[in-house]
């Protein structure tokens, strides 16, 4: 499964936001520049981030973000909804009776990447922007079969 370009511009994006802060509004402009992103798209991201209360805006000179909370109480997975990213790795729309097949059937597959969509969101909710930060998250490689 793939997120795409939205979910993890935003997620890097509330990442430098949280680590560089200090409590001073950032400017999108620096965010941009350090993390290589094109600041009118992070100026929509920021407008849905705002929208969702994960960001508050800073008028004037010296203006830019803040955090609207604590970075240890903002979870990836809010992130992530905020900018319309589904967590899902199914091709079906949720909730919905049709399946993915051309007749509208669910694929003998479904209930696996059904329940895969299901852990990554259980594990981007666990996940808060401190964690990134203070690089807490764990990485665990499985082993490769032997052939």
């Amino acid at each position: 499964m793939k997120l795409s370009t939205k979910g993890r511009y935003a997620v890097m994006a509330m990442v430098d936001l949280a680590h560089t802060s200090r409590g001073a509004p950032v400017a999108l402009a620096e965010i941009a520049e350090r993390q290589d992103i094109s600041l009118s798209y992070l100026e929509q991201l920021f407008a849905k981030l705002r929208r969702h209360a994960l960001v508050r805006s800073v008028r004037g000179p010296g203006g830019g973000y803040l955090l609207a909370k604590p970075a240890a109480d903002t979870w990836i997975s809010d992130i992530i909804r905020a900018v319309d990213e589904p967590i899902r790795a199914t091709r079906c729309a949720p909730g919905s009776p049709q399946g993915c097949t051309l007749k509208g059937a669910r694929c003998m597959t479904h209930d696996l990447w059904q329940a895969l969509g299901e852990q990554i969101g259980v594990f981007l909710a666990s996940v808060s922007l401190e964690d990134v930060c203070q690089q807490r998250i764990q990485t665990h490689q499985a082993p490769l079969a032997a052939e």
